[in-house]
């Protein structure tokens, strides 16, 4: 047996459990990054040897050891929830100062058969804390999947946008960005955007795979059309390309490529 083998060994790995007869899958992978979580200045778990939690139908989770957490931060609660995949969960409550972040820590003490044996280990609410950090980068909105992926290729298809027949945008060197699960995004250079009809909008979003966005209502037919599109004007290293780029909702718009109309697909953003 190697090193590297001895070392997971001795760490006793969770196993990974797939339920019999197509049930939802619940398993837990050793995860090979310091992850730290903060309230202000203050770290509230520092951890060399998470434990990433995937669960069908839910975001990645961090499950953290007990002993990488503060415990004279963490005070007992008396609440208790029960999850049909896990068992019971009991919570904690963090107190950093003068500030209390109600039942933000649980854990399952005695996880149920055909869960992985994740006790001995806790796991946060993500708003709960004001960051969180992968090895020395920031992580928002929730851990990253390490089973997703996020691909962006320069393209020479024809792109045209248009809304109620005005033109928005139209492109023959697009940037294509493909995200597991969601539909393929076409981020347009900012050339080949009517910036005339755009107007920056207030909203902004997070995306722990791309960085924050920046928001463009347009105005069509002198109606002003909200958070049409989006950009990302520093997005993170890893989608380096489709900075100051600019991407319509394929839900919101009516997208041509390569002269074929694009149908509006369903997602959370129609």
């Amino acid at each position: 047996m190697d090193g590297m083998s001895q070392a997971l060994e001795d760490r006793h790995i969770p196993d990974v459990v797939r339920p019999a007869q197509g049930g939802p899958t619940v398993r837990v992978e050793p995860y090979r990054r310091r992850i730290r979580g903060r309230i202000g200045t203050e770290t509230i778990v520092d951890s060399r040897d998470p434990l990433l939690l995937l669960e069908e139908g839910h975001l990645p989770v961090y499950y953290l050891p007990v002993e990488d957490v503060r415990a004279d931060l963490l005070e007992p609660s008396d609440r208790r929830t029960t999850c049909p995949r896990k068992g019971e969960a009991t919570y904690q409550t963090i107190r950093v100062g003068d500030r209390v972040v109600p039942d933000a820590v649980w854990c399952y003490q005695q996880p149920i058969e055909g869960c992985p044996d994740i006790s001995g280990h806790v796991a946060f609410y993500w708003s709960a804390l004001d960051s969180w950090w992968e090895e020395d980068d920031q992580v928002f909105v929730h851990a990253r999947d390490p089973y997703k992926r996020v691909d962006v290729l320069r393209s020479s298809r024809h792109v045209r946008v248009e809304l109620d027949g005005e033109l928005l945008a139209e492109s023959h060197r697009p940037l294509l960005l493909f995200e597991t699960g969601l539909p393929t995004r076409y981020y347009l250079p900012r050339a080949d955007v009517r910036l005339e009809l755009m107007e920056a909008s207030r909203t902004r979003t997070s995306c722990p795979y791309k960085g924050t966005a920046s928001y463009l209502s347009a105005r069509v037919g002198g109606e002003l059309r909200a958070d049409l599109a989006w950009s990302y004007e520093q997005p993170i290293p890893e989608c380096s390309k489709i900075e100051q780029a600019v991407c319509f909702f394929n839900e919101r718009v009516d997208l041509t490529v390569d002269g074929e109309r694009q149908e509006r697909p369903v997602t959370a953003w129609s």
